[in-house]
């Protein structure tokens, strides 16, 4: 292996480590909503609305961090991410009520927004021969991580363990990644376009703007799913923390072997099929218990595996004029989508819980009733997403047809 492969090895590696710590606060923060309601005595609509702050601070810093891609470069974003993971852990652990978990909550929302306006367009330009490939590599690591903190969390609980003692494990490899990308020497790299007036100007495109209301569907229905597992299956018979670490683990592995498949076969048929599968998965989720939703959620997580990354890579590869802002948009409005619908969620739950309750029915039986009509409520998100994407794989079929 020579020096430059050498190079952009430990590049992808830091890259996988700071995308390690950005999964983990999605997990472990699932898992310790209990905890926190419990701590503090909060709705889930408040929850929700502490969620909705990691959601909202990240599309602020991917947007900000993509127009900034030019001028600042990767390092640089990489560096500002790893401060707002130190800032939003520590005051995580010391928080002492709603207003400060909501500023704890966005400042690890801007950290994880900033690692990915520096990775995504960071492993394009270091892979520009094979982008989809390393982006749906460099991906595994988000389930990849969330099957590590879900793990964590599990145990951590299980054992009596202070939900801030959850927070504090992230300290670990925080510091590894800011050590990392502190003494790595970033290569000079020209193949994503940095004129940032072109990349503007690209994003307005019709194509681009449909592909990003796509993208709030997809983000909405992958990650506000797991997001609020531990509260949607506490009483469905199975292991909430399990099962995300059987969704997150499963997408691993599948992002991991994803790459060459999707370069093989139309990315837009692998988004299609995944939107049904997905569908199949979260309606087969909101009306089995006990063992058979471990098989439920493994459908589920077959559904979404190739949602983020495809999404991403499309946008790198059938929009390449857009560049690093392209790439940062697209996955910052993702996220933006989570945010709004995490106090909808939330507000699904407890309406849900008090209809039930309205209904005589009590403890583990309302639970159960709550959390299944969340998920009914989530099925329609890749439900749509079936229509769009029909719609798009016969857009791109005719476009083709049209260039042939």
């Amino acid at each position: 292996m020579n020096q430059k492969s050498i190079s952009h090895s430990k590049i992808f590696i830091a890259c996988c480590m700071a995308l390690t710590v950005t999964s983990m606060t999605f997990a472990i923060r699932a898992g310790i909503l209990g905890q926190l309601s419990a701590s503090f005595n909060f709705s889930d609509t408040e929850l929700g609305w502490i969620n909705s702050m990691a959601f909202l601070g990240f599309p602020i810093a991917t947007v900000l961090g993509g127009l900034l891609y030019n001028s600042l470069g990767a390092k640089k974003l990489a560096i500002i991410a790893f401060v707002g993971h130190l800032i939003g852990l520590i005051m995580t652990i010391y928080a002492v009520g709603f207003w400060t978990l909501l500023v704890s909550t966005f400042c690890i929302g801007f950290a994880n927004g900033a690692v990915e306006a520096a990775c995504n367009p960071l492993v394009a330009e270091t892979y520009s021969d094979k982008k989809t490939t390393m982006l749906n590599r460099f991906h595994v690591w988000f389930p990849g991580g969330i099957v590590i903190g879900a793990l964590i969390s599990k145990l951590f609980t299980d054992a009596g363990f202070s939900w801030q003692s959850q927070i504090a494990v992230m300290l670990v490899p925080t510091l590894i990644y800011g050590w990392m990308m502190f003494s790595l020497r970033f290569p000079e790299q020209s193949s994503v376009e940095r004129s940032t007036g072109k990349n503007v100007k690209a994003v307005f495109s019709p194509l681009f703007l449909f592909m990003v209301f796509c993208m709030t569907l997809t983000a909405t229905a992958e990650l506000g799913t797991q997001q609020w597992i531990e509260r949607i299956l506490s009483a469905s018979g199975a292991s909430p923390m399990l099962i995300l670490a059987l969704i997150t683990g499963l997408m691993a592995l599948g992002r991991y072997f994803a790459g060459p498949l999707v370069q093989r076969l139309n990315p837009v048929g692998v988004l299609l099929s995944s939107a049904v599968v997905a569908t199949i998965g979260i309606y087969t989720m909101s009306i089995v218990t006990g063992n058979m939703v471990y098989l439920a959620a493994a459908l589920f997580a077959i559904g979404v595996t190739c949602f983020w990354p495809t999404m991403v890579g499309f946008i790198a590869e059938q929009i390449p004029e857009s560049g690093a802002f392209g790439m940062s948009l697209i996955a910052g409005v993702g996220i933006l989508g989570v945010s709004i619908w995490n106090p909808v969620i939330g507000n699904w739950i407890d309406s849900a819980r008090q209809t039930a309750l309205a209904q005589n029915l009590t403890g583990a039986q309302a639970e159960l009733v709550a959390g299944q009509a969340a998920l009914s409520n989530l099925m329609l998100f890749p439900m749509a997403l079936v229509v769009l994407f029909t719609g798009l794989f016969f857009y791109t079929r005719s476009k083709k047809s049209t260039i042939g």
